[in-house]
């Protein structure tokens, strides 16, 4: 993946989401279960962004972000065997065994979330076992990081949250900043900053991408790649033009 951007040597790359709801893509506002549009079959989906050029893919079990478990796993097992490019899944993973089984599955890493805010050591156990393989997913409200489907307080900001992380192994950080996330309204780009300076592990920025001037400034504030879903899926852009938009600044 080139999710290296931020130490200068790689390229951003734009990641195009594929949620999963109940078999079906969707995307939600602000996180809410309820706000849900769906667009459609997952294997359609992300055979659309390869076509594209995604060069990888960001899989999200929705049902399992929610519930603790994963509920789609046929769909985003059928997924992972459609494609050949590299692909990172989040939604539901709790334990080691669930990692480490995606992983044999053909996942190239997975996202923890709540996981690895109720259980930090679980990044290190599982990086031991498949190095450069986790992703810790870090959501943030009012500068602080919200867990359980961004309905709690975890008490940390993003960047301690962050340095934590990278010392147990983490391979890189999805930050969302759950203020824009799903609006189509913006993004904030001083929280993705203030992350980049603060690791040396790469920053995925996430939410609120509604313009190919999002793409940039988060490309600008020095992430290393951006996962994009409504505005892909609603036609702001598409994944050709935002890539172009970023490679031609760079």
């Amino acid at each position: 993946m080139g999710t290296d951007g931020n130490d200068g040597s790689g390229t951003f790359e734009v990641i195009p989401a594929v949620d999963v709801q109940d078999g079906e893509v969707v995307q939600l506002v602000q996180g809410e279960r309820g706000t849900e549009k769906s667009y459609g079959e997952p294997i359609e989906a992300a055979q659309r962004w390869l076509d594209a050029g995604a060069e990888s893919l960001h899989l999200v079990d929705l049902d399992g972000a929610f519930e603790g478990e994963r509920g789609n796993a046929d769909a985003i097992d059928a997924v992972i065997d459609a494609v050949d490019v590299p692909t990172q899944l989040g939604g539901g993973i709790r334990t080691v065994d669930d990692a480490v089984d995606l992983l044999e599955r053909g996942v190239d890493r997975v996202i923890l979330g709540t996981a690895a805010v109720e259980n930090p050591e679980i990044v290190g156990e599982i990086s031991e076992r498949h190095p450069e393989s986790v992703v810790v997913s870090l959501d943030a409200k009012d500068g602080e990081v919200v867990v359980e489907g961004w309905t709690e307080g975890a008490g940390i900001s993003p960047v301690e949250a962050a340095k934590r992380y990278e010392d147990l192994g983490a391979a890189g950080i999805l930050f969302t900043n759950v203020d824009v996330e799903g609006r189509l309204e913006g993004v904030a780009t001083e929280p993705v900053r203030e992350l980049v300076a603060a690791t040396d592990i790469p920053v995925i920025a996430s939410g609120g991408v509604a313009t190919l001037e999002d793409v940039r400034d988060l490309a600008d504030a020095g992430a290393a790649a951006v996962v994009v879903g409504s505005a892909l899926y609603e036609g702001n852009f598409t994944l050709e033009e935002a890539q172009a938009a970023v490679d031609a600044a760079e």
